[in-house]
């Protein structure tokens, strides 16, 4: 199975998360904490107490795909409020996994006119 990270949604769940937790409690937690179905084909991140843990929970066609990156250094940068947490972009996956926090990128700035 290959996804295809373009057509897809992907959120984030903010804080951390119980890395006991599987496929079903993962569900639940998309379902009763996120407030989203888990069998939308979206894709569900999710990181552990010491941002070293990330989960992501995808539904496809017949049943869930679990996957885990374990990193042996560093962490995660990760949002610990729910209006840090968002919808975030392929781009922006990509950036998470290299370790790179685009929560925190220059906002653009746009002027009526220069003084």
């Amino acid at each position: 199975m290959l996804l295809d990270l373009s057509t897809i949604e992907i959120y984030v769940r903010p804080g951390h998360t119980d890395m006991r937790k599987a496929i079903n409690g993962l569900t639940v937690m998309v379902q009763d904490y996120m407030y989203q179905n888990p069998l939308s084909g979206s894709l569900y991140l999710f990181c552990n107490r010491q941002r070293r843990i990330l989960k992501a929970l995808y539904w496809d066609r017949n049943g869930f795909c679990l996957w885990q990156k374990r990193l042996e250094k560093h962490k995660f940068p990760w949002p610990m409020t729910q209006e840090d947490a968002r919808q975030i972009s392929t781009e922006q996956l990509s950036l998470l996994l290299k370790g790179i926090d685009f929560r925190h990128e220059h906002t653009a700035l746009k002027y009526s006119h220069v003084s």
